[in-house]
């Protein structure tokens, strides 16, 4: 048996344990905001928080989430009040919208361990979240936003 918490609720999961946790937030616990990509942990639609740091859910096996703290896009806050969130719409990041998810929380992980990054913090941070639509000018300029660094 598996146990995990997911967006601060406890969950037991007994199937099998090399599923990746991306079907099991989507599939069993209907959280859809955690997109799947490419299946292989290079896009970052999948992007989820593991005990507070990114992870790609779509390579992240149950086994390897056992005894973890899980964060979706749902849990990052309830409200949507996120500072992450609140310069994302304010600066109009999303254009298709599809990988934004996985990029807001790779955004917020980054704040978490550099809360005031610079260019080449946010580039290190973000190169492997793919916006089909090229709206990265957009997410550096939220992301400075949010840690309250001038754009």
């Amino acid at each position: 048996m598996i146990e995990l918490k997911v967006n601060g609720a406890s969950h037991r999961f007994d199937g099998d344990p090399d599923m990746p946790l991306l079907w099991y937030l989507r599939d069993l616990l209907a959280l859809t905001g955690t997109k799947y990509g490419c299946g292989m942990g290079l896009c970052g639609s999948c992007t989820v928080h593991v005990n507070g740091g990114a992870a790609r859910s779509c390579v992240t096996s149950m086994k390897d989430a056992a005894g973890k703290n899980i964060t979706t896009i749902e849990g990052l806050d309830t409200n949507h009040q996120h500072p992450v969130q609140v310069a994302w719409e304010k600066v109009n990041v999303a254009q298709c919208g599809y990988c934004q998810a996985g990029q807001i929380m790779q955004a917020a992980a980054l704040l978490v361990r550099k809360p005031k990054p610079t260019d080449r913090d946010i580039d290190e941070a973000m190169e492997g979240n793919i916006c089909r639509c090229g709206t990265y000018s957009r997410i550096r300029q939220a992301i400075k936003m949010a840690a309250g660094v001038k754009a």
